[in-house]
């Protein structure tokens, strides 16, 4: 009997995604325009926000980018905002783009060094608690320079590639064999709680490593996208943005680092898992002959490798170059010094980024609307009518819930914008400057030029006008941005890195599930998020 044509269509329209998910989308599609018609393009804005962040929070369920860049198609479509507005805001941001197609590839291309350096840590560290705390550290550490998705990948490739060989011997099956890991029936009893043990050790280990990756994100300008994204309207670059985020970022790094050693220490919140002797002594023999068998050819990549992470470093310090560049040549640097060659070979380092890279796009689409529609003024003018203190913490709070079941790229961008243009306007009020308050914050945030200098030129008391504003601005910044980096370890939404890990070959052979993985990340949602608002209300 033939399928009927519209059953293949709810059948092909967002393929796996449940029913109601797809009936869900399909409604927003059809309400959008007759929102537009009968309550107007204010209210019919909002409700696509609501709608988007809808299609961020189900990203278990769908990838945003389908039906997410479908509603935002349609915005464009009913006239909410126009391609060029799209473009415009996509180009403004186009050295985060940059960012994400290279820098991401370039760190592929390091993963033999990375996988190495875990392993070590893995296999020949004894304490638990030492083991816990060189993960963390590890991931906070490269994640500052490197991508956190590719550190994150890195670590689950360490952890997978030991659990499929224990898991196969303690099933008596031959490396040749096919093998399912989540099927522990083959497994023989005399080991089972020594692998159900093994299991919650890597869970533990997964979690450490992955928050070391928001501890360490948070800290530089190449840590989160962001980031970039922040700094680059600021006009920050690698080590001022380094120094601006400090006051915030070091403090929470600490607590995050004694937070991971406390779990451990006292067993809560699902922690305290230990390798078992037999297992360490066998992971140990295997990782041994994995070392064996690279030979010369694998030791002298891994010392490639390593100088070509220290240029990495270096070259981000001095910023010899835009960061997407510096990825640039991170890629031909080790393709050309480790024979890589070949175009296929080279496609696989691309793949990784380029959804993400996509799904920018559209959430530059979306801040588009909200531009468009001034959709964000009237929660900006309240917040900035708070004072002081008060309005860097309402910032980080406002930013930290929503990126707690958002993408915290998304929140950071229509925050920081509209700040910003806020602040144009404050700045065209300032009487005797002399131009237009947009020229003179293209001026101020303006990487190649000194503030001091800008403001020397400028009448006495416009100038000290001018730095007060421009000082409040940046302390705003850095709210915003460590309000998207930090709380947003609580849920799997807010941190692309705990959305890879859930969504990996890797989860459901630790048995990680969504609600395992938020109680896991509850001490560190509490510590490190208190710690960033105190921090920023007393440090800023």
């Amino acid at each position: 009997m033939k399928t009927p044509l519209s059953k293949t269509f709810v059948e092909t329209f967002l393929g796996n995604a449940p029913g109601w998910y797809k009936l869900t989308i399909i409604g927003f599609l059809v309400l959008n325009p007759v929102l537009i018609l009968t309550v107007g393009t204010f209210i019919a804005g909002w409700a696509l926000i609501a709608e988007f962040i809808f299609t961020l929070a189900m990203a278990l369920k769908c990838y945003p980018l389908p039906a997410g860049g479908l509603l935002a198609l349609e915005a464009v479509i009913l006239g909410m905002t126009s391609p060029e507005t799209v473009y415009h805001e996509a180009l403004k941001n186009f050295e985060v783009i940059l960012l994400l197609i290279f820098m991401v590839a370039g760190i592929y291309f390091m993963k033999d060094f990375l996988q190495f350096t875990f392993t070590r840590i893995l296999v020949r560290v004894r304490s638990k608690k030492v083991i816990a705390l060189l993960f963390c550290l590890a991931g906070a550490f490269l994640s500052a320079f490197l991508d956190a998705l590719t550190v994150t990948a890195v670590i689950m490739a360490v952890a997978f590639g030991f659990y499929n060989v224990y898991h196969r011997f303690a099933s008596g099956i031959g490396a040749a064999d096919s093998h399912d890991l989540v099927n522990d029936e083959s497994v023989k009893e005399t080991i089972r709680e020594e692998l159900l043990e093994f299991r919650g050790f890597l869970r533990n280990l997964m979690m450490h490593g992955a928050v070391g990756t928001a501890l360490g994100g948070v800290c530089t300008l190449v840590g989160e996208p962001q980031n970039l994204l922040v700094g680059g309207e600021m006009g920050w670059h690698f080590v001022p943005f380094f120094l601006h985020a400090m006051p915030v970022t070091l403090p929470v790094l600490v607590v995050g680092l004694l937070t991971c050693l406390a779990v451990e220490q006292f067993h809560i919140f699902g922690y305290g898992y230990q390798m078992p002797g037999n297992i360490r002594s066998f992971l140990l023999e295997t990782a041994v002959q994995m070392e064996e068998k690279q030979g010369q050819k694998g030791k002298l990549k891994l010392v490639i490798q390593a100088i070509t992470g220290i240029w990495l470093v270096l070259a981000l310090a001095f910023h010899l170059a835009a960061v997407g560049l510096i990825g640039l040549s991170v890629i031909i640097l080790l393709t050309a010094f480790t024979g890589i060659t070949e175009e296929h070979q080279l496609g696989h380092a691309f793949e990784e980024a380029l959804p993400f890279t996509a799904l920018l796009v559209v959430f530059f689409s979306v801040v588009a609307v909200i531009h468009s529609q001034e959709l964000f003024a009237p929660i900006i003018e309240f917040v900035l009518s708070l004072k002081g203190q008060d309005q860097l913490a309402a910032y980080y709070v406002a930013n930290g819930l929503l990126s707690s079941i958002s993408d915290n790229v998304f929140v950071a961008t229509v925050y920081i914008s509209e700040t910003k243009l806020h602040f144009i306007n404050v700045l065209g009020a300032i009487p005797h400057i002399g131009m237009t308050g947009q020229a003179l914050m293209d001026k101020m945030t303006d990487p190649h030029i000194a503030r001091a200098d800008v403001l020397a030129t400028l009448p006495q008391d416009a100038a000290i006008r001018v730095k007060e504003v421009m000082e409040h601005l940046d302390k705003l910044a850095v709210a915003i941005n460590t309000g998207t980096n930090i709380p947003s370890v609580a849920t799997p939404n807010g941190q692309a890195a705990f959305l890879f890990l859930l969504t990996s070959a890797l989860a459901p052979v630790i048995r990680l599930s969504y609600g395992r993985m938020v109680m896991l990340a509850l001490p560190y949602t509490i510590t490190m998020s208190i710690t960033g608002l105190m921090a920023v209300y007393v440090f800023l």
